[in-house]
């Protein structure tokens, strides 16, 4: 597999597949620039080479065709003032019409070309053979720096590659990092081991549980779904989330868990609500234990110092999924003190993963995130990797 750092990108156009789908207010700026600032140093190692770059990028879920509000021309200003003002930035009106044909072709060394939205395409997202190779065309090498998407077939992350022979395909800076940390944590994970799987709900983590049951010696459940295991168990959960046809699924699992010696941790008790809401009267309960009428929303003092602790003696450490609804600040407590635990293990010299958008929005929030390891741009691509599928976007360059 060619390597992108040992290419000389001297005099060629580089197709970058980067994702640039980056939250948007509603005067159209952008809230949160994280993907964006990720793939500046695949695109600064091309430019310094002295090659030319030609950006592709899907944004939101365009129904059929261009929509104004998708266009990511709304970009653009914002990727000026990444790249500094001596690099030029051009923008093309699509991204495999006559205007992006002409405007790749006329590209100079050191010149950023940013096509118009891959998904007013919806040959994109079907794979089309036809719409990869018009977007082959436009250089003469293609570079993957796109992890968040790495899960989808689409023709972009994966069928493109088809056109490209080998030592003209490669991965990304952030592609490259992305997959050498996920399989550090996978398949060189020094043990112990602890996985912290948060979130609102089972059906969500089933796989990605099954497959760290081979390889963690330790399990967290927080979160909503953290109450189904806990009814899994004979405990009463008021009305706090719940999947009832998950309940077997948990048995199962907790089951499967005990064979292996793997430590499965629930919170011992819970920050409960009497509604879901950042108002809401608040008091603390066993988590097995909570009245009826009232929900967990977080977990408590206990369970805190009892994941802590675990935490604490980790060498490796993988997040996916907050401990409670930390978008209210009555329940932060929880995934604020998990985050904080995780950066203190961290610089005891443990390592550390964060991955999917809501714990990564949290290590962000609470200022964690350059004292972990290594925080994932990618959702549903990093919760892909663990449950142990092979990624299309990944296939692509490796095959």
């Amino acid at each position: 597999m060619s390597r992108f750092s040992d290419t000389s990108f001297k005099g060629l156009k580089a197709l970058v597949r980067v994702d640039f789908n980056v939250p948007l207010n509603d005067k159209f700026e952008i809230t949160d620039d994280t993907r964006m600032t990720s793939s500046l140093p695949t695109i600064r190692k091309i430019l310094a080479d002295g090659g030319a770059v030609i950006l592709m990028s899907h944004f939101g879920r365009p129904k059929g065709g261009p929509e104004e509000k998708y266009s990511l021309k709304h970009l653009l200003p914002h990727l000026k003032s990444l790249l500094g003002d001596n690099i030029e930035v051009k923008f093309a009106d699509d991204c495999i019409g006559e205007s992006a044909i002409e405007q790749a072709k006329n590209l100079k060394p050191g010149e950023v070309l940013l096509l118009e939205n891959l998904r007013f395409y919806k040959e994109e997202e079907k794979g089309d053979k036809g719409f990869a190779e018009k977007l082959s065309k436009l250089g003469d090498l293609y570079v993957n720096d796109a992890f968040g998407t790495a899960h989808r077939a689409h023709a972009s992350t994966a069928v493109v590659a088809d056109y490209f022979p080998a030592g003209k395909k490669m991965f990304g800076l952030l592609m490259e990092s992305e997959v050498n940390s996920a399989e550090k944590v996978l398949h060189k994970a020094e043990k112990p081991f602890v996985a912290i799987i948060g979130g609102a709900k089972v059906s969500d983590k089933i796989l990605i549980l099954e497959n760290l049951l081979e390889k963690a010696t330790d399990i967290i459940i927080g979160g909503g779904m953290a109450y189904t295991f806990c009814k899994a168990e004979g405990g009463k959960i008021g009305k706090s989330l719940c999947e009832e046809d998950r309940i077997d699924t948990a048995l199962e699992i907790m089951k499967k868990a005990e064979e292996k010696g793997v430590s499965i941790h629930l919170p011992s008790d819970s920050v409960i609500a009497d509604a879901f809401s950042a108002t809401a009267q608040t008091s603390t309960s066993p988590s097995n234990a909570i009245p009826d009428g009232w929900m967990g929303l977080d977990i408590g003092s206990y369970a805190c110092e009892q994941f802590i602790n675990i935490i604490h003696k980790s060498k490796t450490i993988l997040w996916n999924g907050p401990m409670g609804v930390f978008e209210f600040e009555k329940f932060q407590h929880g995934t604020r003190e998990v985050a904080k635990a995780i950066a203190e293990a961290t610089e005891k010299g443990a390592y550390s993963l964060v991955g999917g958008g809501d714990s990564v929005a949290a290590v962000n929030q609470f200022g964690y995130a350059d004292k972990v390891s290594y925080v994932s741009t990618g959702g549903g691509a990093l919760l892909e990797f663990f449950e142990g599928k092979t990624l299309p976007g990944i296939a692509a360059i490796s095959e």
